[in-house]
Formats: structure tokens, sequence, C-alpha cells
């Protein structure tokens, strides 16, 4: 099978490329390596910014475009695919559908429907546009919900979504999100490439008394408050004031990929998203790592895995104290992290292995 992945967030793509690779089939990846993460691909869509940027950005789009025909399958990581306003992006997406087999849509991230469904139907308890029945006011809830609803990135959405073949969502929150278009609609798990030897702990014991906890935390430029970091932070800086011995913080903001690995090893734990209810690709990457993740864990995400026994998350409800009783908890109770370690690299090993994750891709293909 021939398969091109159009964008990339978080690595989705480049890892599930390495596993249809690995299993036998043609796979490329076009995108701009997520920005400044820099993820690898083959057709570099990188656009700088200014005049010469946007011309060079052009050319070299016009120039790729014949590459991306005769495909069996061709998947959207989002509608917005390349990096242009949504009103031009149609005629891409005509062009792609008319030159190749099937087409996918991935629900992996910020879209109309995520937008829509959230602030105004409220299936989830709490998410990046609601509290409860309270709709979330925070500045970048905002301009998200203006850039995504009303504009041409709606109209986008929704004909793409119409159009395709099939979507695919990445997580629980997004399947919900996209239940108008069940019948076409699946869940499959964000694929993670295990670390080649991963450390394991066969018998669990607990830290040395002494050592403190490293904790690790990275944050997205631009999106602190929007992803809940920022309330994450001032917790775990709150426990650090009162234990100083027994936490350590380290902080990554806006650094390349590869660096960004490099702080994250050597860390006990992650915080990661404080609204979601499941851990995405940066907390199954350091899971896969054995690093306890503190953040999205909630009953919904072991139900759609189908997991009943492994519990490896730390699970925080969307405030401030939530955040530093269960960090202070694992703090003052050090007998619990080899065991989390465990059961963390265990999960990721079972449910977000990037070949068995790239199988059920095609299984799913397949059903189109």
């Amino acid at each position: 099978m021939r398969i091109l992945l159009l964008g990339d967030y978080s690595n989705v793509h480049a890892t599930l490329a390495e596993g249809f690779k690995t299993l036998g089939h043609e796979c490329v990846v076009a995108s701009n390596g997520d920005n400044w993460k820099n993820y690898p691909r083959d057709i570099d869509l990188k656009r700088e910014f200014g005049l010469r940027g946007n011309t060079n950005f052009l050319l070299r789009l016009m120039k790729a475009l014949p590459k991306m025909r005769g495909f069996d399958v061709v998947q959207l990581i989002n509608p917005i695919f390349f990096e242009l306003k949504a009103k031009r992006l149609a005629p891409f997406y005509r062009y792609l559908r008319k030159h190749n087999g099937k087409m996918v849509m991935g629900a992996f991230g910020m879209d109309y429907y995520w937008a829509q469904v959230n602030t105004h139907e409220r299936p989830l308890r709490y998410s990046d546009f609601n509290f409860g029945n309270a709709i979330r006011t925070d500045i970048e809830a905002e301009r998200y919900r203006q850039e995504m609803i009303g504009t041409p990135k709606e109209t986008l959405n929704q004909l793409i979504a119409n159009d395709c073949d099939g979507i695919v969502a990445g997580l629980y929150e997004y399947w919900v999100t996209y239940q108008q278009f069940k019948e076409k609609m699946t869940f499959l798990p964000f694929p993670i490439k295990m670390p080649e030897q991963p450390a394991r702990q066969e018998d669990p014991t607990p830290m040395q008394p002494d050592k403190p906890l490293k904790l690790f935390v990275g944050i997205s430029k631009g999106r602190d408050a929007y992803k809940g970091t920022d309330i994450m932070l001032k917790a775990a800086k709150a426990v650090q004031e009162k234990h100083p011995e027994k936490l350590q913080i380290q902080i990554a903001c806006g650094v390349p990929f590869s660096r960004y690995q490099e702080m994250m090893n050597a860390s006990d734990a992650i915080l990661d998203q404080l609204y979601s209810y499941t851990p995405a690709m940066n907390a199954l990457l350091a899971m896969s790592k054995g690093i306890i993740n503190i953040g999205g864990g909630e009953p919904e995400n072991y139900s759609i895995l189908g997991e009943t026994e492994l519990r490896p998350i730390i699970n925080v409800l969307p405030n401030y104290e939530s955040c530093y009783e269960e960090i202070e908890k694992l703090v003052m109770n050090p007998e619990r992290i080899p065991l989390l370690k465990q059961q963390s690299i265990d999960y990721v090993k079972k449910h977000h292995d990037y070949i068995k994750v790239a199988q059920q891709y095609l299984n799913f293909y397949d059903t189109l």
C-alpha cells in the first residue's frame, strides 16, 4: 500500500510512517515538522515569514504537488494540512481527492468540531472550551473559538469531514466530538516508538528517602494557559517551596525535539495537559521511558482502550488544588514511584506501540 501523510502534530505522522514502513508499506510524510519541533519528514513544507519566505513556500508546494499523486491512502493531520489560509485549501483538497485513492482526515487537535461541540453541546465534563456547563472565557480559548466557528476554517472542516472516506480520532475526547460521523469514524491510539531498552523495575523498591523527585514540565510557547501548564507549574512550585529537599523542577520552553527529549529523560515524572482526559503524544513518549505522567487519566481513557488493570497515570482535575494535592502526595510517598514507572512502560507498550498501531490503521483503511 502507498500512503501519504500530510502535516504533523507532535510526531504522530512521522512515527506512524515508521510503523507502516516496518510492515512493508510505502509511506511519504509531507509536513512542516510541526514548526520549531522539527520532526522528520520526506517533503519539507515549512513556511518562513516574510515575502521571500511566502514565495519560496508556494514554489516548493507547487513543485511537491505532482509527488502527491497515485497514493492508495492520503491522511490529513487536520483540515489545515498546509500552512495556508483555510479559504485557499479547498482546491488543494480537491486536487488530492482527484489524484489519489481513499481520503482520511485526522481528528487530532484543534478544529471546528472540537471548538463547536465543546462550546455548545459540552459532552465532556471539562475541555479546552468548557468547565461543566460553563464556557471557558480565557484569552486563548476565546481566540481559538473565534478562529474556528463561523469562519472559513469551519467551512473547510465541514467540507472535508463530509467528503472524506474516513476519520480517525486520536484521543477519547476527539472521538466524542466527532460522533455525528460515527459511521465512518474510528478511534485509534497514538503511535509511540518504544525505547530500545526501557529501564525496567522488575522488583519495585522505594526511592532513596533523601533523593528528590525530578519533575519535568514542557511549556508550549503561547499556549501555557490554554493547556493549563501555568496552573500545574504554580502548584509544583508551591510543593517545592514546602518540600525543597524532596522536589526538583526542570522546565523546557521552545527547544528542539532532540533537546527536549534529553531534558525529559533525566526526569521521574512529567506534568502534562491539565484539561485532557487522556495522555497525548508528549505524555506517552515520557511514559514509554518509564516517566510518570501527572495529567489526564480519566476512567474514559482506560475504557476506550479496554484497559482494566494498569493505572499508571496520576489523574488530576482541572484546578490548582488537585494538582498541588497529587504532586505533594507523590513527593511524600516515593514508594509508589517504581511501580508507577513500570506500569507506564507496560501501558504504552500494550496500547501504543507504533507497529501495532500502524497495523490498526491499515485494518481501518481496508474497511473504507
